[in-house]
């Protein structure tokens, strides 16, 4: 398939568009690391029913029964509340689950309860998902409310200052525990670890309250979730098989007796074996990794990306993570927060080839790992920029309006067509590379002192380290960028995407919730507030319309160094006061007028503001003996029938 004859986009609905991306460089790999993806791209897939449960304990009841509907219903297909429940569906796999996959606020349906309890009726009840010993009108009785009632479980994680962020969030993560309860549980736990390599403690497990005792149920093989991870582990073993070297091997079994056992421990020794392995072009992530579903920040989801390395792209992050020291010691903030050494940062472009999990259908276009500080701080860290995906996101977009309508004038729309797809992904590439990986924290500091808090805190911390270095000599002198003017383009686009342009992924009225946008709108009006004696930055009108206006770049870039200084200062520290009240007081309020303006501009322009994925297909071509003779690749299966064929295939809770 030609590039340019390549369709990005599948469809629309909702606030969501969904996109395709290629895998460039797949046919060129060898037999061995073509089975090699297809054997971990099948590990992936088969723990998509996970996250469904983690994202909320009804999901999968619900899923299977409008997905009952959608496939048995014989009734009239094309009136609108069929259709409403179509979108209502659709939404459902995207977001895995009734809470939006950004917003966390649950979503609701344009069709009514009568409507659908006329439908259900009929379905034969052989297809319907009622659970043993329970009718139609008691599985109806109990998911109704969830689906159609705002006022019930509305939210999937709640970050409300001042509430109970346990009892208040329908992340299926506790049960029967209050939010006092579970820190004090896991500050508990800590009390016995090392003090400088604590273990995760809670990342895979869900606390619940039984015969009024505090216990986990832990997710491996024989505990919470083990009929779909065993067969994550069947996939695993076959991929060990055919691992590209020994370190490769050690991790895949590490990462099988993790699963196998549930064992923290296994888990740090797996994450740092998985940063030592820098010499196989295959690579991959699968399991418990990341945090933001779980409000107090200890619960982590399930994900998995399948990728191999894009050995040309991979220079320009090769050259930042061969200057990671160069970088930390330049860095504004107080020299005892710095490291006095950066360990094992290494760093490449991939080409993912297939997404699963919370890293799909939407998907982060770069990550860092492992979470774990003190693995961190000793080993160092594994940062990828998904440079396919990135190549997706910039096809799709292009010609769409949007920086016309929202740029201050054709000079920046002109800097940002000239420079941001250079600028986004080499800030991108700071972020992971460097950002995360900075900084340390003092002797004593408990990582998870800044609470629901410190997503937010290390998300800007990242944004800013790239931001602040994004302007510099050093990376013209590196050859990263191309010349001293380039980096205005990023530092404009974030100050209209931080000030304005991402509100329009808010609903009116609601604050913002999740940590990346709070990470964006604190830094963006940090900025406005703290420099607007010197007008470096301003909302201005014109014609009855808002727009940034950048007037001085320079000390834009030095506002940049002083909140990055106090962010680090946050976080070495662990001051979760100071956290609360930087957060509170510019990440998360919305300007309603602001919003409202935004909102009705962006509407004429018939976007989404969310981007997802289909994956590709990948089929193992066999032999009469049944040997694998060859993995194809193919870009044709829609949004519908993928979600529906996994549905099928990678059913196991």
């Amino acid at each position: 398939m030609e590039k340019d004859t390549f369709e990005y986009s599948v469809e629309q609905f909702a606030d969501l568009q969904i996109l395709r991306y290629r895998v460039p460089g797949f046919e060129n790999l060898s037999l061995k690391q073509k089975k090699l993806v297809y054997y971990l791209s099948e590990a992936a897939l088969e723990g998509r029913d996970i996250l469904f449960d983690q994202n909320g304990c009804d999901n999968l009841q619900i899923r299977r029964m409008l997905e009952a509907v959608y496939i048995h219903f014989k009734g009239d297909r094309e009136t609108a509340s069929f259709k409403a429940l179509e979108v209502y569906l659709k939404r459902v796999w995207f977001s895995s689950g009734i809470y939006h996959h950004y917003s966390c606020d649950k979503f609701l349906p344009g069709f009514s309860k009568d409507y659908l309890t006329d439908v259900l009726a009929t379905i034969d009840e052989a297809f319907l998902p009622m659970k043993d010993g329970e009718t139609l009108q008691e599985m109806c009785d109990k998911l109704f409310p969830l689906i159609f009632n705002p006022e019930i479980k509305s939210k999937r994680v709640n970050q409300a200052d001042g509430e109970d962020l346990v009892v208040t969030s329908a992340a299926n993560y506790y049960e029967g525990v209050t939010q006092e309860e579970a820190e004090a549980f896991y500050a508990a736990r800590k009390e016995a670890d090392d003090p400088l390599r604590p273990m995760m403690h809670g990342m895979n497990s869900r606390l619940v309250k039984k015969d009024g005792i505090l216990q986990e149920e832990v997710w491996k093989v024989g505990g919470m979730y083990s009929a779909a991870i065993e067969k994550i582990i069947g996939w695993l073993e076959k991929a060990k098989d055919v691992a590209e070297n020994e370190a490769q091997r050690k991790v895949i079994a590490l990462l099988v007796e993790f699963y196998r056992s549930g064992d923290l421990k296994l888990f740090d020794d797996y994450s740092i074996a998985w940063l030592k392995d820098v010499e196989s072009q295959v690579d991959f992530v699968n399991g418990f990794i990341e945090s933001y579903g779980d409000p107090l920040g200890l619960k982590a989801s399930w994900e998995s990306i399948v990728n191999f390395k894009d050995l040309e792209a991979t220079h320009r992050t090769e050259t930042i993570s061969a200057n990671a020291q160069w970088f930390e010691d330049h860095s504004p903030v107080e020299s005892r927060f710095k490291k006095e050494k950066v360990k094992g940062v290494s760093a490449k472009v991939i080409t993912a080839a297939v997404l699963a999990g919370d890293l799909y259908p939407a998907s982060a276009i770069g990550i860092n790992l492992p979470n774990s500080n003190w693995i961190r701080s000793e080993h160092g860290s594994k940062s990828v920029t998904i440079g396919n995906l990135t190549d997706a996101y910039s096809k799709a977009a292009r010609g769409n309006g949007f920086r016309q309508e929202f740029a201050y004038s054709d000079k920046e729309v002109e800097l940002m067509d000239r420079y941001a797809d250079i600028t986004d992904d080499l800030h991108t590439d700071l972020h992971e590379c460097l950002g995360h990986g900075s900084g340390k924290l003092l002797p004593g500091v408990d990582p998870d002192a800044l609470k629901a808090y410190g997503s937010t805190v290390e998300e800007a911390r990242a944004d800013l380290f790239g931001l602040y270095y994004l302007p510099d000599a050093k990376l013209v002198e590196l050859g990263l960028t191309p010349d001293a003017e380039a980096y205005k383009a990023e530092y404009y686009g974030y100050m209209m995407n931080g000030l304005m342009t991402q509100l329009v992924r808010i609903e009116p009225g609601c604050n913002i919730e999740e940590a990346h946008m709070r990470n964006r709108q604190l830094i963006a009006r940090w900025a406005l507030e703290r420099g607007s004696a010197d007008k470096v930055v301003e909302i201005v009108k014109v014609d009855g319309k808002s727009y940034v206006r950048v007037n001085d770049y320079v000390k834009l870039r030095v506002l940049f160094g002083e909140l990055l200084a106090e962010i680090q200062r946050i976080k070495s520290e662990g001051d979760y006061e100071a956290a609360r009240l930087l957060v509170e007081q510019y990440g998360v309020q919305v300007d309603a007028q602001l919003h409202t303006e935004v909102l009705e501009r962006y509407r004429k322009l018939n976007l989404a503001p969310y981007k997802g994925f289909v994956n590709p297909v990948y089929t193992a071509v066999t032999d009469k003996e049944g040997h694998i003779t060859d993995v194809t690749v193919s870009y044709d299966e829609g949004y519908a029938e993928q979600m529906l064929r996994y549905s099928r295939d990678y059913a196991n809770l």
